[in-house]
């Protein structure tokens, strides 16, 4: 499905304007929706040298976004019971220096591990092979306390790298490479630069110039931020983080993912950080995603999971303030064009004979709510919650036994206590008593005949 003219055309005068303001060598941008491109558009010269118009084939370095897929890989490990997030670094790279640091903390920005290498990479423009890569690190500083504040880390997520080659049993590029890119089709998402790519620039910032940025090729940090890209494999990645395949990775690993950890904007609350993507806050909206810059190139992928509709921008500049913004606004454009449909009702299965009595209206702590059956499981929803809020859901674990797997009191238990007749009387869910009529509290006490499952 194409985008509609009118938002073909809103989208691409967006990009010629801010290809124009920002003076961008070139700027490739596309939306995606339900795992298609539904528009793209590249505007600006490639490669300013030989005259090469842009286009959505040409590659450009996706700098940090690249952490995305480094987190994916770290999950995956923790998935098949080969680590666990809440392992110090240590355990995985002994006598490594700073080893207290959790695996999810780095993921997170939140381990207090200095923000780059020690030394100046960024001055010198050479970065060491990966075996010096913990030589280095003796020389770091643990700037903050773990866990205390969000601070950025290059350092923390080249050693979470090193952390997926001990672990996987190779080199972290050829992991993401065999795990990640090829099973996901992302053929044009490579670690050095394949035709056509772009050529990154610093643009003169009082003259109409440009000169040729140095192209640096990151070794012993490539998982942080040495991946090329185009527009489209970076919308099947958005869209893969938006609504996974389960054979690379698993729904509820992804919605993990996606789970705040951090908050980078404390004062605002309009960024957090999750187990990898970046979290912004638009509204009542939230967007996933990252961004990514290395020298001469500029990079965003953003994406909603409820809309399943996202953006990327691309440009071979080493400034642009409005970054972040654009894709934003792109990608919104796309959900105000895309509207979610309502889902038509269909008849499901009845509710099995054990959990039918249990269907229906209940109070606990003066507060309303439904217990019901849908799709094949139970559900509770308050009266007075937003309709957009998810309902929690429950799973069966014994009989009159039922742990919350999602929404409201997620991992706690709702028992049901019966009466003689084997009529439910009472719920206990996080061990407050639910009963069918408002009671106050105290006045719920078992009664002689009550029992539980």
């Amino acid at each position: 499905m194409s985008a509609p003219d009118t938002l073909a055309l809103e989208l691409g005068r967006a990009v010629s304007t801010a290809q124009s303001e920002q003076r961008l060598p070139s700027l490739s941008a596309a939306v995606f929706r339900d795992g298609e491109v539904v528009w793209s558009e590249a505007v600006g010269l490639a490669q300013v040298e030989s005259g090469v118009e842009a286009t959505p084939e040409h590659q450009y370095r996706i700098g940090s976004i690249t952490k995305t897929f480094t987190a994916a890989a770290i999950m995956q490990l923790r998935d098949e019971g080969r680590l666990e997030l809440d392992d110090p670094l240590g355990e995985h790279i002994p006598g490594v220096s700073h080893a207290t640091p959790t695996l999810r903390r780095i993921l997170a920005h939140a381990s207090g591990l200095q923000r780059e290498f020690p030394g100046e990479m960024w001055e010198a423009m050479v970065d060491p092979p990966r075996e010096e890569l913990l030589a280095g690190v003796v020389d770091a500083e643990q700037v903050l306390p773990p866990g205390e504040h969000w601070h950025y880390s290059n350092l923390g997520y080249a050693l979470l790298g090193e952390v997926v080659a001990r672990v996987a049993g190779m080199p972290a590029e050829r992991y993401l490479q065999e795990r990640i890119l090829e099973p996901l089709g992302l053929s044009r998402t490579t670690w050095l630069p394949e035709s056509p790519s772009a050529r990154g620039y610093l643009v003169e910032p009082y003259q109409q110039g440009v000169r040729p940025e140095a192209e640096l090729v990151l070794q012993r940090s490539a998982p942080i931020g040495q991946l090329w890209s185009t527009t489209g494999d970076l919308a099947r990645w958005g869209a893969f983080l938006a609504d996974p395949d389960p054979s690379v990775l698993e729904p509820a690993t992804v919605e993990q993912m996606h789970a705040v950890q951090v908050m980078a904007e404390p004062d605002r609350w309009l960024l957090a950080w999750g187990l990898g993507p970046m979290l912004h806050r638009r509204g009542d909206r939230i967007f996933g995603g990252h961004g990514g810059a290395m020298p001469g190139f500029l990079a965003m992928l953003v994406y909603s999971r409820r809309e399943k509709i996202g953006a990327v921008v691309l440009a071979n500049s080493s400034v642009w303030p409005a970054l972040e913004e654009t894709a934003l606004t792109l990608a919104e454009r796309a959900i105000e064009a895309f509207p979610l449909e309502e889902e038509p009702w269909r008849p499901g299965t009845p509710a099995p004979d054990e959990i039918a009595p249990l269907l229906g209206r209940w109070w606990t702590e003066g507060m309303e709510f439904v217990l019901s059956y849908r799709a094949d499981r139970l559900e509770a929803r308050l009266v007075d919650a937003p309709r957009e809020r998810p309902p929690a859901v429950f799973e069966a674990e014994g009989a009159d036994r039922f742990r919350v797997v999602s929404g409201r009191e997620r991992g706690e238990l709702l028992r049901v206590a019966r009466d003689e007749a084997g009529e439910p009387v009472r719920l206990y869910w996080a061990t407050y008593p639910c009963t069918r009529t408002p009671e106050v509290f105290g006045s719920a006490a078992p009664d002689a005949g009550q029992r539980e499952g």
